[in-house]
């Protein structure tokens, strides 16, 4: 059975609220000026990486 509506709904949202942070990760990483900044947005990059596995993981346990 999937996880209730509302909980489903949560997820949702915190994978499109992830997703618009990962895309401007990315452009800061592209238009990044000096290697360090390009750095400090690839670090951003993949920790939100992280955190949308992490969502899909807890996502995959909560279903029963």
């Amino acid at each position: 059975m999937d996880e209730p509506p509302d909980l489903g709904l949560l997820f949702h949202r915190l994978n499109n609220q992830l997703g618009i942070i990962l895309a401007n990760a990315e452009l800061l990483e592209a238009k990044a000026p000096d290697d360090a900044m390009r750095s400090r947005a690839a670090q951003v990059v993949a920790s939100v990486l992280d955190a949308m596995s992490t969502a899909k993981e807890i996502r995959a346990r909560t279903r029963t």
